[in-house]
């Protein structure tokens, strides 16, 4: 059997907002009964078949690159982590629906990833609002995937999924919402099925084929 072709996507968001469990439940199909806290870096596999059921279909191994979540400024923390942020072709922004902060924070993770060399300028805060040029250019596919769903009380639902949509907007990418302790979230055909393996298939396309689409 032919080696497959490899994807590497960056799974970044705070400590303790479920990114191990989600990987488990992505690569796995299955819940992860003992997260324990990553400490620098761990990596799952996922087999993904591109553009599924079409002449182009052809499978990918996509792998997810649990990063640890220490939100630290320091410098040495950074540049420890920057080692992982290499070669990337995708990334996805987990945060904790039930923990604003870790929404808030998504801008520091993302910004830490795409411009390692750089330190950002600026402020990323004015008034409230994040400044969505720091990634109108940004060629890496992103998603935003929330977690802890089943922790909101109804009453609230609307109000916190409003909020989160706006997140998305500013990081022109889709969101999936969902509780990590339920495979049925990512059921084969449900709509987050659908945004997840879109966004694998982005993530392809970036690595492997030219804006022409002639294969690299």
């Amino acid at each position: 059997m032919a080696a497959l072709d490899r994807v590497k996507v960056l799974v970044l968001g705070d400590s303790g907002v479920g990114k191990s469990s989600l990987v488990h439940l992505l690569c796995q199909n299955q819940v992860l009964g003992n997260p324990s806290w990553t400490v620098g870096c761990s990596v799952d596999v996922r087999i993904h078949d591109y553009k599924e059921g079409t002449p182009e279909e052809k499978t990918y191994y996509i792998e997810l690159w649990d990063v640890g979540g220490s939100v630290g400024s320091a410098t040495s923390v950074k540049s420890t982590r920057a080692v992982f942020y290499n070669l990337l072709n995708g990334i996805i922004l987990v945060h904790d629906l039930t923990n604003k902060k870790s929404s808030q924070n998504l801008y520091r993770w993302s910004l830490e990833a795409l411009n390692r060399d750089v330190a950002p300028t600026g402020v990323l805060v004015t008034n409230g609002d994040y400044d969505r040029e720091q990634f109108a250019d940004n060629q890496i596919p992103l998603l935003v995937i929330g977690t802890k769903l089943d922790q909101i009380p109804e009453t609230k639902r609307n109000e916190v999924l409003t909020r989160t949509a706006f997140l998305a907007e500013d990081f022109n990418a889709e969101e999936i919402n969902l509780d990590c302790t339920n495979p049925r979230y990512l059921a084969a055909g449900s709509s987050n099925a659908v945004k997840l393996s879109r966004f694998f298939d982005k993530v392809i396309e970036k690595r492997y084929f030219l804006r022409d689409g002639n294969q690299v």
